[in-house]
Parts: structure tokens; C-alpha cells; sequence
């Protein structure tokens, strides 16, 4: 058993998490509209801790995901969250730390969501999705505030569904925990009541 499957299931076990080395929750197919599942070829999902809540509100996963880039031979691995919940109702939304590539595509048209009260945020980060207003309606100040604070992150919604990750960061197993907390406060964010 590799070194990290090994850290990632003992982890798991002593978490109260279930634990799988390979996609047997059938996780692509959840993640088919995700962006970060359209990039690249050789996509896998992988080492997978699952967490349900007793009455089924909630089903959270971390797992590493991977993906080789079109045109060479590298491989972009990254820890990733997921959770599926009906407490959320998630517009289609992409956000993703902006590069100078995204204020190159500004000038061409491309759209980015900005919010004028809040420049530092509408600077650190490209938000996308197909219905804008649906999408302020959830970017709460409380929101903004946390990504404004915490930078660096990946979050993509569809309805119930909710992805939070780092590109190209494969997290330490020491570090899993941290990145749980920090989905199910993003989670929280994103379904406190209006």
C-alpha cells in the first residue's frame, strides 16, 4: 500500500471517516460539470475520506484529484472538497484566484463578477457563472469577507453541489482536517438563511 493511501485511510479511521483508495462512490460522475473535472485527460479521483451527517443532510468528501495537461506530460494534482447537500441551492458559479490571463481576457469581453465594495476581493479572484444576479444574491458580504481573508482558493457550485480546492496543492494528510473545516465553513457561508 503507497505511503499516502496508507496516512490517508489511518486518517480516516481515527477521523470517523469512511475511506476509499479508489472512486468506488462513483465521484466522476458528480463531478462531470465541474470545471475542474473538464481539464486535461487521465483524470482521477482518488484516496477519498466520506463524511455523512446522521440524517443524510449532508455527504462531504476530500479526495485527491488528478489530471494530465493537453499538450505535455504534467500531471496537476490537488486535495479536493466536495459536498452534496439540499441545504444548498448553488447558481452555476466559478471562482477562481484572477491571473494576469483573466484581466488579459477582460479587455477582450470575457466577463468577471466584480463587487465595487469590495476591490480587494473583486482583485484577488475571477467570478463566473450564467446568472449573475442569482450569483450576488449569494456572494453575501459575510462571503466575501471570508475569500477576501482567505485567498488562494477554488470554489465552484451547481445546485447542491459545492467544490472547494487549491489548484495544484496535493495537501499533506496532516492538513486534510483543516481543509474539511474550511468546506464546511464555506458550506455554511453558502447556506446560512438569507
Amino acid at each position: 500500500m503507497p505511503y499516502r493511501e496508507k496516512s490517508l485511510s489511518g486518517l480516516a479511521h481515527r477521523a470517523g471517516f469512511e475511506f476509499s483508495a479508489a472512486d468506488d462512490f462513483g465521484l466522476h460522475r458528480y463531478l462531470s460539470d465541474f470545471r475542474l473535472a473538464n481539464r486535461g485527460r487521465r483524470r482521477a479521483v482518488s484516496n477519498i475520506l466520506r463524511k455523512q451527517d446522521g440524517l443524510m443532510e449532508k455527504d462531504a468528501y476530500i479526495f485527491d484529484y488528478s489530471y494530465q495537461d493537453y499538450g505535455d506530460k504534467h500531471t496537476t494534482r490537488q486535495t479536493v472538497f466536495f459536498l452534496q447537500s439540499q441545504q444548498l441551492t448553488l447558481p452555476g458559479l466559478d471562482m477562481q484566484p484572477e491571473t494576469i490571463l483573466h484581466k488579459l481576457g477582460e479587455l477582450f469581453g470575457f466577463d468577471d463578477i466584480d463587487f465595487v465594495r469590495f476591490p480587494k476581493f473583486s482583485k484577488q479572484y475571477r467570478l463566473t457563472g450564467d446568472d449573475e444576479d442569482y450569483i450576488r444574491h449569494h456572494f453575501t458580504d459575510d462571503v466575501l469577507n471570508y475569500f477576501t481573508l482567505n485567498k488562494g482558493w477554488s470554489v465552484e457550485g451547481i445546485g447542491y453541489y459545492l467544490i472547494v480546492y487549491k489548484k495544484g496543492m496535493l495537501l499533506p494528510p496532516e492538513e486534510i482536517l483543516h481543509l474539511f473545516q474550511r468546506g464546511m465553513t464555506v458550506f455554511k457561508l453558502f447556506s446560512a438563511p438569507d
